[in-house]
C-alpha cells in the first residue's frame, strides 16, 4: 500500500474531518444572490457570487415550495483580452443586425420600441465557431443569440467595462441556478446555500414575493437619455431588480395613478446584511422620487434607524414617475444588490402595545399605510422565543413584520400625566409596563416601593421591537437623588443592530422607602412610534444562546467543531448543558457544558456513519438550573460576520443545516480515555490518553490544538499501547485557577507536495485530517 491511502485510512480511522468555518481556509463563501428573489408560480435563473465554488453539485433553499439545481459554475473573469473583446463585438454585430432584419421584416422599423426590448427566442446560434470558441466565459453570454439590443446594449456595458472595476476575489466566482417557486410558496425571507466538494456554504437571503419581477438593464441613469430614449415605463405593482457598481445610479420609470398610496420600500441590507471590506459596512441605499417634469418629489436614504429606505407617497395626478436608487456615496459592485417593492402594498408604521404576557389573548393595535385592518394578532403560547414577529395578511400581500415581545411578568399601560414625580404612575412590582413617548421632550415616571437590600432592575425593551425610541433611564430616590442610570445597554443577541439603544439598569436598594424610575428619549424625540416596554422587578435570571457555523459538512462517522455562545442575562452564572433536541439517530455531541462564567465554548458534533442523499436540520438546546428551577433555551444558529474591517457580529439564521456525504468506516470510536474534565494544574502538566484504532502509521500524525484558551498547550505527544497520549500544560502566568473550557485538538500529516525541494527532493506539505472530539479540562491548584 503506497503512503497516500494508508494515511487516507489513518484519517478516516482516528479523527473528524475538518467542518466549514473551522480549520479549513479555503471554505466555499457566498457572498451575494442576484436577483436575491422570485415571484411566487415563476422559474427564472439567479446569479450566485461567492469563492471556493468550484465542484458545486446542489442547491438548498430553507422551507417548503422553493426548488433549486445548479446549472454552471464560473471561474473569475478578471479582463477580456484583444481577441476576446473583437470575437465578442463580432457577435454582438451579428445579433444586433439580425435583430434589426427582424424588425424590419415586421414593418416595425428599428426606432420602434419593441424591437429594443423583446427577444426572439428561436433564434440559430451562430455557425462562427471560431468566434464562438473565443468568446469570454461569462454567465451573460449564456444566450447571447436571442438577445433583444437592450440586452445587448446591457451587455456592452457590462462586459466591455469589465476592465476598469476592481476585482474582488471573495465573490469572483459565479454560479448560475435555476430556481423554481411554487405557487403556493409561503412569502418571505427564505435561506440559500450551495453543496461543494468542500461543503456548504454560508447561506444567504433569498425572497419570495407576490409581485411581478423586472431586472434592470444598464446604462439606466440620465447619462444613457442622451444616447437613446428612456425605457419604458412599468406598469404597478412591481418588484425591480438591480446591482449598484462603482458610481452607478439605476432609475426604474413607472405609471402611476392618482390617489394611489405607494409604498416604495427598499431591501439591500436586508439581503446582505454586513460587508467586511466596506465603511459602513453595508450597501446604504437611497431612494428619490420624480415626476414626469424631472422634480424631485420624495427623498428618503433609511427608514428610522433601519438604513434601508423606505419610501411613501400619494400620488397626486395620473403620470410617469422615475424611481432612482443609488449608494449613499457612490460605491458600489456585484454584492451592492438590491430590490425595490412598488406598489400599495400594506405597510405598518407603528404598532401598539409591543408586546403580551404569556399565554394571553392579545392584539396590538396598528397604522400604517393601504392597512385594511387596525389590529394584528399576538401569539403568546408559552414555549417561545420572548422576541417574535407577525405581519398582516391581506389578500395576496403581506405587510412589513411587527416585532413584539412576550414576558411572564403581569403588565400595565402607562397612563399620562406622569411626567413628574408628583405625577408618577405607581406601579406595584414585578411588572412590565407598555407606554409611548408620545411627544418630543415627554418623560414617563414611575413610582415604586422597595425595601433595602433587594435588587431591582429596570430595562427598556423598544429598538430591539422596531421602536425608534432611543431611551434613557434613571432611578432615583425619594430626594431626587440618581442612583444609576444608563443610556445604551449592548445586547449582543441582537446581531443585526449596530446602534444598542435600549436601556437597562441593575441596582441594589440602600434602604426601604419609594424609589422613581425616569424613562426618556435621549435625543427628545417623541411621537406615537416611540413605544417601549419596561421591565421594572428582582433580577430574572437567564441566558440566550447563539451557535456557529449554520451549515457544516461533515463526512459520515466523523465530527465537526462548532461554537457555542451564551448571552446571561440579570446575573445567571450558572452552567448551560446543552443537547441535541430530537435529533436523528447517529449524532453526538462532545463536551456540551458551558461551565460557570463563560460566555462562549467550542464543541465537536460527530456525524452518523451513515451519510445522508438529503440536508439534515438540527436543533439544539441549552438547559440550566435556576432557582431550582430547569429553564431551557434553544441554540440559535448563528454566522459571525464582519462589518467594515472591525467590528463582528453573530447574525442569526433560519436553521442549522447538515450535510453528511459518503459512507463512514465503522470501528472503534476515537475518544478521551477516562471520564470527567481533565485537571491541569496551575504551572504544570497532565498526561492525557486518546484511545484509537492501532494502526502504524499513527506514529506520524502531529496533534495540534485548534485556537485554546491563554496558556494552554500541547506537547510530548507519543504512541501508547491504547492509541496516542501527549501533556496538557497550564502556564502559571497565563491561566487561572478555576478555568474550565473545551480543547479541540487537530491532527495533521505531511503528505508528498508536487513540488521539489533544493536538491531535487519533493517538498512535503502539512494536511489537517481533522478534529478529535472536544477535551473537557479545567485548571487547578498546583
Amino acid at each position: 500500500m503506497t503512503v497516500r491511502p494508508r494515511l487516507m485510512l489513518l484519517a478516516a480511522a482516528l479523527c473528524a474531518s475538518t467542518a466549514w468555518g473551522q480549520s479549513n481556509s479555503r471554505e466555499p463563501h457566498i457572498g451575494y444572490i442576484y436577483p436575491a428573489g422570485g415571484q411566487r408560480g415563476a422559474t427564472f435563473e439567479i446569479w450566485v457570487g461567492g469563492q471556493f465554488l468550484q465542484g458545486v453539485t446542489d442547491a438548498y433553499v430553507s422551507g417548503k415550495g422553493v426548488h433549486a439545481s445548479i446549472i454552471q459554475h464560473y471561474r473569475p473573469l478578471k479582463n477580456i483580452d484583444k481577441e476576446q473583446r473583437d470575437a465578442l463585438q463580432r457577435k454582438m454585430k451579428e445579433v444586433r443586425d439580425k435583430r434589426l432584419a427582424e424588425a424590419s421584416e415586421k414593418g416595425k422599423g428599428p426606432a420602434g420600441p419593441r424591437n429594443r426590448f423583446v427577444r426572439r427566442r428561436a433564434s440559430k446560434p451562430s455557425t462562427n465557431k471560431a468566434d464562438t470558441a473565443n468568446l469570454p466565459n461569462h454567465p451573460l453570454l449564456r444566450d447571447i443569440d436571442d438577445m433583444s439590443l437592450r440586452e445587448l446594449e446591457h451587455l456592452r456595458h457590462e462586459l466591455l467595462n469589465i476592465k476598469k472595476r476592481q476585482q474582488n476575489a471573495q465573490i469572483a466566482e459565479t454560479v448560475v441556478v435555476k430556481v423554481t417557486i411554487d405557487p403556493g410558496a409561503a412569502l418571505g425571507d427564505r435561506e440559500l446555500r450551495l453543496l461543494t466538494r468542500a461543503g456548504l456554504t454560508n447561506p444567504m437571503c433569498f425572497q419570495v414575493g407576490a409581485m411581478p419581477e423586472t431586472r434592470e438593464l444598464e446604462s439606466n441613469d440620465p447619462k444613457a437619455y442622451s444616447q437613446r430614449p428612456p425605457d419604458p415605463p412599468v406598469d404597478l405593482p412591481v418588484l425591480l431588480n438591480g446591482q449598484i457598481k462603482p458610481g452607478d445610479v439605476d432609475r426604474f420609470r413607472f405609471r402611476a395613478k392618482a390617489g394611489q398610496r405607494l409604498v416604495i420600500e427598499a431591501y439591500a441590507r436586508r439581503l446582505v446584511p454586513y460587508l467586511a471590506d466596506a465603511v459602513p459596512g453595508w450597501f446604504q441605499a437611497t431612494l428619490a422620487l420624480y415626476d414626469a417634469a424631472g422634480n424631485e418629489v420624495a427623498f428618503e436614504d433609511d427608514y428610522r434607524f433601519d438604513p434601508d429606505p423606505v419610501l411613501f407617497y400619494k400620488i397626486p395626478s395620473d403620470g410617469v414617475f422615475e424611481l432612482e436608487i443609488r449608494d449613499a456615496i457612490y460605491r458600489g459592485r456585484e454584492d451592492f444588490v438590491y430590490r425595490i417593492a412598488v406598489g400599495e402594498q400594506p405597510f405598518i408604521t407603528q404598532a401598539f402595545p409591543l408586546g403580551a404576557r404569556t399565554g394571553s389573548k392579545a392584539v396590538a393595535s396598528v397604522e400604517g399605510w393601504n392597512l385594511a385592518r387596525d389590529q394584528v394578532t399576538l401569539r403568546t403560547q408559552p414555549g417561545g422565543d420572548r422576541i417574535r414577529e407577525t405581519a398582516l395578511r391581506q389578500d395576496k400581500w403581506l405587510s412589513n413584520p411587527v416585532t413584539y415581545a412576550v414576558e411572564r411578568l403581569p403588565e400595565c399601560d402607562e397612563a399620562e400625566p406622569d411626567d413628574t414625580t408628583q405625577k408618577a404612575q405607581r406601579v406595584d412590582l414585578p411588572r412590565v409596563v407598555n407606554g409611548r413617548i408620545d411627544k418630543p421632550g415627554d418623560v414617563d415616571v414611575f413610582r415604586f416601593d422597595g425595601r433595602g437590600g433587594d435588587e431591582v432592575v429596570a430595562e427598556v425593551l423598544a429598538r430591539r421591537l422596531g421602536s425608534p425610541l432611543d431611551s434613557l433611564l434613571q432611578l432615583t430616590d425619594a430626594s431626587g437623588r440618581v442612583l444609576a442610570w444608563n443610556d445604551d445597554q449592548e445586547d449582543k443577541a441582537s446581531g443585526l443592530l449596530t446602534h444598542h439603544a435600549d436601556s437597562y439598569c441593575r441596582f441594589r436598594l440602600p434602604a426601604d422607602g419609594t424609589y422613581y424610575v425616569r424613562l426618556a428619549d435621549s435625543q427628545r424625540h417623541g411621537g406615537k412610534t416611540y413605544a417601549y416596554r419596561l421591565r421594572i422587578g428582582p433580577p430574572r435570571p437567564d441566558f440566550e444562546l447563539r451557535m456557529t457555523p449554520s451549515s457544516i459538512s461533515v463526512p459520515a462517522g466523523r465530527a465537526a467543531a462548532i461554537c457555542v455562545y451564551a448571552f446571561r442575562k440579570d446575573g445567571f452564572n450558572g452552567d448551560i448543558d446543552v443537547v441535541l433536541k430530537d435529533a436523528p439517530s447517529g449524532f453526538k455531541l462532545s463536551g456540551g457544558q458551558i461551565p460557570s462564567g463563560r460566555d462562549r465554548v467550542r464543541m465537536t458534533l460527530a456525524a452518523p456513519w451513515r451519510g445522508s442523499d438529503e440536508p439534515i436540520v438540527l436543533n439544539l438546546e441549552g438547559r440550566a438550573r435556576v432557582g431550582g428551577t430547569t429553564i431551557s433555551r434553544p441554540v440559535v444558529p448563528a454566522e459571525d460576520m464582519m462589518q467594515a474591517f472591525l467590528y463582528r457580529h453573530l447574525v442569526p439564521s433560519q436553521e442549522l443545516m447538515v450535510v453528511v456525504r459518503g459512507q463512514g468506516r465503522r470501528g472503534p470510536p476515537v475518544e478521551l480515555a477516562g471520564s470527567g474534565p481533565i485537571r491541569v494544574p496551575q504551572g504544570g502538566a497532565t498526561q492525557v490518553r486518546i484511545r484509537a484504532p492501532k494502526h502504524p502509521m499513527l506514529r506520524n500524525v502531529q496533534l495540534e490544538l485548534n485556537d485554546p484558551p491563554d496558556g494552554m498547550s500541547l506537547q510530548d505527544v507519543k504512541v501508547v499501547p491504547e492509541g496516542l497520549a501527549f501533556a496538557l500544560k497550564a502556564d502559571e502566568k497565563a491561566t487561572k485557577v478555576g478555568l474550565s473550557d473545551n480543547l479541540i485538538v487537530e491532527v495533521f500529516t505531511e503528505m508528498p507536495g508536487g513540488q521539489r525541494g533544493g536538491k531535487g527532493a519533493k517538498q512535503k506539505r502539512r494536511v489537517s485530517l481533522g478534529v478529535i472530539p472536544a477535551i473537557p479540562f479545567e485548571v487547578v491548584q498546583r
